[in-house]
């Protein structure tokens, strides 16, 4: 079995449908998709198919003090395909660029919740994994709005092709553990009474806000989502390209 607490799994191991997702940088920040089958992975990218990017000005500093694993020529089975944009299906090797695999955990409890890193599991069930693919498929090629590092990014889509959920409105954060986490480390600063405690007690303070921002937050207890069908987000996003 693979890594209880990171989340880490061998490939012999993969499932049709499961969230899985793979550090970039270090532990930067996490890519994520949708395992579909026979090594092949349906995931969502920034503009130019910058699948091993931010979508953001953060890029510029990244790449320019890491190189990029990007392969030079083409890989053999996806050919150019990475470097399209959206929702684009790829082989698990080009996934992952190097990368280890981990798999997005589901209908977790409140204390493995709170013991994991950012943006690695959620209190919301997962559908079936038919469900799950079909989701990915009818997007894929088809789009999921504009990549938005903090409201409709990659784990946004992994999570909704796993859930159906969307946001009723498109405001704050989405439902990305990651961007939350950021969200929520904001918050716990803001709100902390700096200049009225000691360093320790801040710190308990602080944590305190953040675990509880990281709770409200997740898909699994939000109260502004609804069950969406893949086909309306695609007419959506073909009325919105005309």
């Amino acid at each position: 079995m693979g890594n209880v607490i990171s989340n880490q799994i061998k490939k012999e191991e993969l499932m049709r449908g499961d969230h899985i997702y793979t550090w970039r940088h270090g532990y930067v920040y996490a890519h994520h998709g949708i395992y579909v089958n026979d090594g092949n992975v349906i995931h969502f990218t920034p503009a130019a198919g910058q699948e091993i990017g931010t979508g953001t000005v953060l890029d510029r500093y990244i790449f320019s003090s890491s190189p990029s694993r990007r392969p030079v020529s083409p890989c053999p089975t996806c050919g150019d395909r990475p470097r399209s944009d959206g929702v684009i299906s790829s082989c698990l090797e080009c996934f992952l660029s190097g990368g280890k695999l981990y798999r997005f955990q589901y209908g977790v409890s409140p204390g493995f919740f709170l013991a994991q890193v950012r943006g690695t599991c959620t209190f919301a069930r997962s559908d079936s994994h038919e469900d799950v693919i079909l989701r990915a498929e009818i997007l894929l090629g088809n789009g999921f709005g504009n990549y938005n590092l903090f409201k409709n990014n990659c784990e946004d889509f992994a999570i909704y092709c796993k859930t159906g959920y969307l946001l009723l409105r498109n405001v704050g954060i989405g439902r990305s553990g990651q961007a939350a986490s950021l969200a929520a480390a904001a918050s716990a600063l803001a709100s902390s009474p700096v200049r009225l405690m000691p360093t320790s007690g801040l710190a308990v303070v602080g944590w305190g806000f953040y675990c509880a921002n990281q709770f409200f937050s997740d898909i699994g207890v939000r109260r502004d989502v609804m069950k969406i069908p893949a086909e309306r987000l695609v007419s959506r996003d073909r009325l919105i390209s005309v």
